[in-house]
């Protein structure tokens, strides 16, 4: 778990090739960036292969990830013709590097650094493009979660493999300082048929949310019943299995573990690998135990890292549908969201990316 992760590097080229470029080579950017993959080849990280070249780590994920995708056309500057750059390719990186060090800027802030460490000054019209063309976003800065840690989709990805490995004989959901007994699977649970992988979350849906737009003729407005629940829709999106959701009066441990007893119950004669958040009554050794005797690996998502769990869209795409819909009592209102919840898991694409990212397809059997 505390092993640096390195990017796997394409070899587009022999070193044999590499070395012969590099004897060949007399453009300083060029030898640098040669140098830079024949570094990698040797083994070192791409913060040590940067840094032999005197460039920094945030450089060399850039060049890394230029060759990767395309290899030495793709890692090489092209410098064509016409008027020179303000600022040589040195200069763009040496850049590049005190604007992630100080990020975000305002344009104003970009043009007195220029100013200030290059002695060039853009029209502002130009400006833009200039950053766009230098990888830059311009976009409103979202609010970072102060937990959420630097690498969280590294981190998930080696939860996932962890629990995929069934080579360890100590129970996946045991933790350190965990008592002994009670880490016994139930013996009326079989989980021999293959694996389901699911996602868990708690929403808390209201029957007046008005997100959608809606067509009228005169002044916008619903006239309904004002009904508010004060439950908490439990929600299993499953992948390849059965999708549920359970309303419950709070998210206490033994709530949740009644939502993990439906979801066994819900998919029998499978191991079960849920991925959800570091919700208290997820951590505990209680619920942990209880997953562990029904069958079920927990995959806990990183501290703050709620975008890694697909189920969020569900919740999203199950709040626009209902959204228009008038309910008469809660009692509608939950029944509505379970139908609903189940029409809307039909769909796997809420988590096609994450499967790509972080499922091994060959170790579900």
């Amino acid at each position: 778990m505390g092993r640096e992760r390195r990017k796997e590097i394409k070899r587009h080229l022999s070193e044999e090739k590499l070395d012969e470029l590099l004897r060949d080579a007399e453009d300083k950017h060029r030898i640098r960036r040669l140098g830079f993959v024949k570094n990698l080849y040797q083994g070192d990280t791409i913060a040590e292969a940067a840094d032999r070249e005197a460039r920094s780590a945030a450089t060399g994920g850039r060049w890394a990830d230029a060759w990767n995708e395309g290899g030495l056309e793709e890692l090489m500057p092209s410098f064509g013709g016409g008027r020179p750059p303000k600022l040589d390719e040195d200069e763009q990186e040496e850049l590049l590097t005190l604007l992630e060090a100080g990020q975000p800027w305002k344009s104003q802030e970009i043009q007195h650094l220029l100013a200030e460490e290059f002695g060039v000054e853009y029209h502002p019209d130009y400006l833009g493009k200039f950053l766009r063309d230098l990888g830059l976003s311009y976009a409103k800065p979202r609010p970072k979660r102060p937990n959420r840690p630097e690498n969280p989709e590294d981190i998930l990805d080696e939860r996932v493999a962890d629990a995929l490995d069934e080579t360890d004989d100590e129970p996946h959901n045991k933790e350190e300082g965990d008592q002994e007994d009670g880490w016994v699977v139930d013996d009326d649970i079989c989980t021999d048929g293959g694996t389901v992988v699911g996602f868990s979350d708690a929403s808390q849906p209201q029957p007046y949310d008005n997100s959608r737009r809606v067509w009228y003729v005169d002044d916008p407005h619903i006239e309904r019943p004002l009904v508010k629940t004060e439950d908490s829709a439990v929600g299993f999106y499953a992948l390849n299995g059965e999708s549920l959701v359970n309303w419950t009066e709070t998210e206490e441990k033994e709530k949740i573990c009644g939502v993990l007893e439906s979801v066994r119950e819900q998919n029998p004669g499978q191991r079960i690998l849920l991925v959800l958040d570091k919700h208290g009554s997820h951590i505990c050794e209680y619920t942990r135990k209880r997953a562990h005797q029904l069958g079920i690996d927990l995959i806990f998502l990183p501290s703050g890292s709620p975008h890694l769990n697909p189920i969020e869209q569900v919740w999203k795409q199950l709040k626009w549908t209902m959204s228009p819909i008038i309910v008469g009592d809660e009692d509608e209102f939950h029944e509505l969201v379970k139908d609903v919840f189940e029409q809307v898991t039909q769909r796997v694409s809420y988590a096609k990316k994450w499967c790509e990212k972080f499922l091994n397809f060959q170790k579900l059997s």
